[in-house]
């Protein structure tokens, strides 16, 4: 932590989770809040991470914010939501509408806890085949619920749909479950699977989704061995390939969570509390 003219300063690095049992809403919009418990595996932040320098002064005349480098609008009211946390007097407030007054809420009540419940043990068990079905259902369940509000919300693409079905055909070749998918509010899959398993299912999604121009950096992070596939498999899971469809696959593995970094030359600013120029 920098402490030098009045200025303190400090400096973490967060990673990204990913829910395999979800959250589907909150239950406070201001302090972002969600209306049930979810379950999420930390990525390593050697493959991806995002890093936060926060500096305080008196000396400062009012918030600021910068997010890749742009000075963003420090009004938006997640932002307020958390600087009022973290301001003098700004966790003093009561909500006026709580979890309880919201009605049918048997998922949030009963549902969620006996599936946070099963996939603790699926983890502690180390059972994959347990925690794979059990996240795919509860991904599946979200986005069909998405598709049955009104107006509906599409976060799948045609992709997404190709990627569901191309894991059921891996998994049913196989005759267990040895791929797992995922996805957020997003089109993006996130594909669970074992050590065992990487490289033939990467050559798979490399020959379902052939490279259009990048195949030099179609895997990126963790290295990831080289396959042969049998005829068998190409037979009955790649069926109809899309060239160019993925533009690329990111490898890693389960990380920590947050990390304080120690080195004062890792801060994004300065001791006057802006940006630094990066070489």
């Amino acid at each position: 932590m920098a402490e030098e003219r009045g200025l303190a300063m400090v400096t973490c690095t967060a990673p990204v989770n990913i829910a395999v049992i979800k959250y589907w809403g909150k239950r406070d919009n201001d302090l972002i809040l969600p209306i049930n418990s979810s379950l999420s595996v930390t990525l390593h932040q050697d493959q991806l991470k995002t890093t936060t320098t926060a500096a305080a002064s008196r000396d400062f005349a009012e918030d600021r914010l910068w997010l890749n480098g742009e000075e963003a609008d420090v009004g938006h009211p997640r932002l307020q939501a958390c600087l009022r946390e973290v301001k003098p007097k700004g966790g003093c407030r009561r909500i006026g509408v709580t979890a309880t007054h919201l009605p049918r809420q048997h998922r949030a009540e009963v549902v969620v806890p006996e599936r946070l419940a099963l996939m603790m043990r699926h983890i502690r068990e180390r059972d994959f085949e347990g925690f794979g079905q059990l996240a795919m259902r509860d991904s599946n369940q979200f986005h069909a619920t998405c598709l049955d509000t009104f107006p509906p919300i599409f976060y799948l693409n045609d992709l997404s749909r190709h990627i569901i079905a191309l894991a059921h055909r891996f998994n049913a070749h196989h005759g267990r479950t040895k791929v797992a998918y995922t996805f957020d509010a997003g089109p993006n899959a996130v594909i669970f699977t074992l050590a065992d398993t990487v490289a033939e299912f990467v050559e798979v999604v490399r020959r379902s989704f052939p490279p259009a121009a990048n195949g030099d950096q179609f895997v990126r992070g963790l290295p990831v061995g080289s396959a042969s596939l049998p005829e068998e498999l190409l037979a009955a899971v790649v069926t109809e390939p899309v060239p160019g469809a993925v533009r690329y696959i990111l490898h890693t593995k389960p990380g920590p969570g947050p990390q304080l970094v120690d080195d004062p030359s890792q801060h994004l600013l300065g001791a006057d509390g802006l940006p630094r120029r990066r070489a």
